[in-house]
């Protein structure tokens, strides 16, 4: 069973690296935001939505399910849809929806 990573997971690790293999090398992404989105009147009970952002180097990584790797949090697959960025780096961002 995977289990449900919460917004409390990934904020002491703000700044920390986590690494992606591809087939040929290695990026670094930098988490740079854990953000909490507040319940609404609509959300069912127990509901948590957070968003995380990570900085990346200048390599464009289309929208997809990555395998990451933390030193703390260990081994990770994660959906990154990339928001913004140029040649010299790309913000990718994470949104989970899970129940307490």
């Amino acid at each position: 069973m995977v289990p449900i990573l919460t917004e409390k997971d990934f904020s002491p690790h703000l700044k920390s690296k986590f690494y992606l293999q591809l087939t040929d090398s290695s990026l670094e992404l930098v988490l740079a935001e854990v953000q909490r989105y507040p319940a609404s009147p609509t959300d069912p009970s127990g509901m948590e939505r957070f968003s995380i952002f990570f900085d990346g180097p200048g390599v464009y990584l289309p929208q997809n399910l990555y395998h990451l790797k933390h030193d703390q949090l260990g081994e990770l697959d994660i959906f990154l849809v990339p928001v913004s960025g140029d040649q010299r780096g790309y913000y990718y961002e994470a949104v989970f929806n899970s129940f307490k």
